[in-house]
């Protein structure tokens, strides 16, 4: 494995980034504020399954497709941002009796929160290109351990952490929501407002710069 001030160094690094807020957090909260905080939790281990993806493409150089291939790039981060503003708009049409915020919320809802956060995290051709770009950071060549060996270690680290911050996100959110869950004017308000904070995460991919 890499020294130990390469080590430090790369926990440091990463605790910064992970309490950026960034989009996997809005996300968690968004899916929290719409369905409660079962969903929310299903939403961040989705969420963090899904990054596991970038970490081994990472480990398999694959992510350098993306430089290789801008079209593909493109085409990725599009498919991303429209899926995220469909979610978004499918919340704004949600009938208030399906999707209100209630104590022991629905089972499906929660399943559908895990598998869309997965399509979501995958979708993020940005995740693959910051781990193709952080990790190789901090990996030693020179190390015992394989290359290969140390993207994967490294890289369930890094997504460790930043799953730890969105659980924090959806805890936060919960603890908001559970003191409106009564009122039903304030549960389509989270449902509209969890939406509205998906639809401005597509809007924000899509246009945002390679």
């Amino acid at each position: 494995m890499p020294s130990t001030e390469l080590l430090i160094a790369f926990f440091a690094t990463t605790a910064i980034f992970a309490y950026i807020p960034g989009p996997a957090m809005l996300y968690a909260a968004a899916q929290t504020m719409a369905r409660g905080r079962w969903s929310g939790l299903t939403a961040a281990f989705g969420i963090h399954l899904g990054g596991y993806v970038h970490v081994i493409a990472a480990a398999a150089g694959l992510s350098v497709l993306f430089h290789a291939v801008p079209t593909l790039y493109v085409a990725v981060k599009l498919a991303g941002a429209l899926y995220l503003i469909w979610l978004g708009i499918s919340l704004f049409r949600a009938r208030a009796e399906g999707d209100a915020i209630i104590p022991g919320i629905e089972p499906k809802s929660a399943r559908r929160a895990f598998f869309e956060s997965i399509a979501v995290e995958v979708l993020n051709p940005k995740t693959a290109i910051f781990f193709m770009a952080f990790l190789p950071q901090f990996v030693d060549a020179s190390a015992a351990f394989p290359v290969w060996l140390q993207f994967v270690v490294l890289g369930t680290i890094v997504n460790l952490m930043f799953s730890s911050v969105d659980v924090v996100c959806v805890f936060l959110a919960g603890a908001v929501i559970g003191r409106l869950r009564r009122s039903s004017q304030a549960q389509r308000l989270m449902r509209r407002a969890g939406g509205a904070v998906l639809v401005g995460l597509g809007v924000h991919v899509a246009l945002q710069k390679s």
